[in-house]
């Protein structure tokens, strides 16, 4: 499902699903719900280890937290985040933090009741790599957030590519994308895929439209509105920026 706008209307998202379907069970908005946890529960992980919890409280808070979020009524009570899945995510987040009573976390370790195949080891791996720095809590969430915005949806391009059988034109070109650092000049490239300075041109040109056309898709997908859309890609902007 995209976020892909029809005759005016602002598409159903799995945000959208999960928001209209905040009082039922029904089982399109839970699998919305799912995919959407599975996506975003890093950030969350790294806002609880800045927050100062060792890395198995932040696992227990992490999988405690989804499973109350997948069985409960958490969406109903976080209400005024409801706009942006991440915003929505952070608030429930720090409400089940302050509520949580530390026997009840502990109870649930080693018990029957996760719901994600969760890899701890690499969240506190991304997580380690930027711990010396000065952010708060919510700039880490922020900046793990647009750092997995922008990996999905590098992926995703890399798979279009590579199901129209243009690999090899993704991986000479990909770095064109992100890389702040000194690229190889276009001629390089040209020499690598055998077309001329000029298509290499035309062709980062194509990759970043692309790029930024999925990236926005992927954003539109956890908000309700346009509006919101606009809102997030400027947060996204703004946290890869600083």
């Amino acid at each position: 499902m995209t976020g892909a706008r029809g005759r005016g209307k602002f598409a159903t998202t799995r945000w959208t699903m999960v928001n209209a379907a905040a009082d039922s069970a029904e089982v399109p908005a839970r699998v919305a719900l799912e995919q959407l946890c599975e996506v975003y529960w890093p950030p969350l992980y790294s806002y609880l280890r800045r927050r100062g919890h060792d890395r198995e409280e932040a696992e227990d808070l992490t999988q405690g937290f989804f499973t109350r979020l997948l069985e409960g009524d958490v969406i109903r009570a976080a209400d005024q985040a409801r706009g942006r899945f991440r915003g929505f995510l952070l608030t429930a987040l720090k409400r089940y933090v302050i509520n949580e009573h530390e026997r009840a976390i502990a109870a649930r370790r080693g018990g029957n009741r996760l719901r994600f195949a969760l890899d701890f080891d690499e969240a506190e791996r991304t997580y380690a790599s930027g711990a010396g720095t000065d952010d708060t809590p919510d700039r880490v969430f922020d900046r793990k957030w647009a750092s997995l915005c922008l990996d999905r949806a590098l992926a995703s391009v890399r798979t279009e590519y590579e199901a129209a059988g243009k690999g090899r034109t993704a991986s000479v070109l990909m770095p064109y994308l992100t890389d702040s650092g000194e690229l190889p000049p276009y001629r390089a490239a040209a020499q690598q895929l055998q077309i001329s300075e000029g298509a290499v041109k035309v062709a980062v040109h194509r990759l970043r439209q692309r790029f930024g056309v999925v990236l926005r898709q992927q954003v539109a997908d956890t908000v309700l509105s346009p509006e919101d859309t606009e809102d997030e890609m400027r947060e996204l902007m703004r946290a890869v920026a600083s």
